[in-house]
């Protein structure tokens, strides 16, 4: 079984937030996200952490995770790309800030068509040079 947690990494995990959140929207929505991609793929969990006193930690995601950032439709034709690529992806949409919790959340969701959703993030995991054709004209977050 290939190790994809050992450097070089084969694969990439990326998160691209609307440039126009507030700074807090943004950090909530690349959690939220991440969350997501880390649930659909449990092979890219390390192991638990533990300090030189021996108190443990949870473990953490063993790749780095790349935030990008970009306008409404940055968004809309990577989520298009990624649809038409058959890549799995985890979506953030603007209604979801109005919400409390995950059934609300995924009614939100549901509620409003493919082509029509408000998207504010995505994320994915995949093959490097796929998640950077799909993230095309998306620039680093800063």
């Amino acid at each position: 079984m290939e190790d994809l947690l050992t450097p070089p990494f084969a694969t990439k995990v990326a998160v691209l937030v609307r440039d126009d959140l507030e700074p807090w929207q943004r950090l909530n929505v690349t959690a939220f996200l991440v969350s997501g991609v880390t649930a659909a793929n449990p092979d890219l969990v390390g192991q638990p952490y533990a300090d030189a006193d021996g108190q443990t930690y949870l473990p953490l995601l063993g790749m780095p995770v790349l935030v990008f950032e970009g306008a409404a439709d940055t968004l809309t034709a990577a989520h298009e790309r990624a649809l038409r690529r058959g890549t799995r992806l985890a979506v953030y949409t603007r209604e979801m800030f109005a919400t409390g919790h995950d059934a609300a959340n995924r009614a939100a969701v549901a509620a409003v068509p493919t082509a029509s959703l408000d998207l504010v993030g995505l994320a994915l995991h995949g093959p490097k040079n796929g998640v950077d054709r799909i993230l095309k004209g998306a620039r680093l977050h800063h």
